[in-house]
């Protein structure tokens, strides 16, 4: 099917204007850009821009929804997801993006959460039951397509950082959560051997419990296992590593930076397999779990902890203080 047209840019001034006070989340830590979180009914403009940059993202690298803009029955819903974007202020440009919603805020019908994560993995009851109550699920990451090139230095070179400082602040307001859940994406296009060792890695010091998500339409790898663990050895995280990005740049291409974010967050993130996405052109997306409060100590600080600065003028003293209590400072 020929995807559709992607809708004309919304101006920059209606943009500006959705964007107040009321919905600004921090700012980030560096390149001088403001984070903001809101729902679609709160800045239904805001919104369709988010759509329209996010498919042609998506579309750019062989994914997308094929849509004029990438806005689904999930972005809409009035207790659905909620979306958190980087704003750049100098420019007023949307930087990238996620969307997310709160455990508490999933709909279970009959047994299954109602969730765009369960659409290509089958979320077990022990998962449901156990896991997703203390969860927020993550989707739709993107960073804007100029904003992925060296030439708007330093602004490009943070805005992964810049999304980082969003989650982090998002942990700490809803600081009775304890896990990220979502999946990574990579595309069809990517060179398939280095894939296949990438998956490999991840499923080598990553897999935990895999039976809490499984995929429903698992990709195959199709290297033979003797090139895999030439490369990945399974006995040092940091050694494997190291081969890894070595192969995987032999082949022409780098590890994709959010795949290559996530290895480097946490020790006990838990990887549940790789689903392809039918709906959205395709991709392939690897389902992960990350606990909060286990990220790595550097990454806690520049992100959760430097919230608690920002935010010690705006938010009541009983909440900071609640939010200080979990992270123990």
């Amino acid at each position: 099917m020929t995807p559709e047209p992607i809708i004309a840019p919304i101006p920059t001034e209606i943009i500006a204007k959705e964007l107040h006070s009321g919905l600004l989340l921090r700012k980030t830590n560096r390149a001088g850009n403001e984070i903001y979180t809101f729902s679609a009914h709160e800045a239904p403009n805001v919104m369709r821009e988010l759509g329209r940059l996010r498919e042609e993202a998506f579309r750019y690298y062989g994914g997308g929804s094929g849509q004029s803009v990438d806005i689904d029955r999930f972005d809409l819903e009035v207790d659905g997801y909620k979306q958190l974007i980087v704003w750049d202020p100098e420019h007023k440009k949307i930087i990238g993006g996620y969307r997310y919603i709160l455990g508490e805020d999933i709909r279970i019908i009959d047994g299954k959460p109602d969730i765009a994560s369960a659409k290509i993995f089958d979320l077990s009851p022990l998962f449901v039951q156990e896991f997703l109550p203390k969860t927020i699920e993550l989707g739709r990451s993107f960073v804007r397509l100029e904003y992925q090139q060296a030439r708007l230095s330093p602004k490009s070179i943070f805005a992964l950082d810049n999304l980082w400082d969003g989650l982090g602040a998002v942990s700490m307001m809803y600081h009775e959560y304890e896990y990220f859940f979502g999946k990574v994406t990579m595309y069809k296009e990517y060179n398939v051997q280095a894939r296949d060792l990438i998956l490999f890695f991840l499923r080598t010091h990553f897999t935990n419990a895999p039976e809490l998500v499984t995929p429903l339409n698992p990709i195959s790898i199709d290297t033979p296992i003797q090139c895999l663990e030439d490369v990945v050895r399974g006995n040092d995280f940091k050694e494997d590593y190291h081969r890894l990005n070595q192969a995987v740049r032999t082949l022409g291409v780098n590890i994709p930076p959010l795949v290559n974010a996530y290895m480097g967050l946490s020790s006990t993130m838990r990887y549940f397999g790789t689903s392809i996405n039918p709906d959205f052109s395709g991709v392939e997306e690897s389902a992960i779990l990350v606990p909060f409060l286990e990220i790595s100590e550097d990454k806690k600080k520049r992100h959760m902890e430097s919230f608690l600065r920002d935010a010690a003028k705006r938010l009541p003293s009983t909440l900071l203080q609640q939010i200080r209590s979990k992270l123990g400072c």
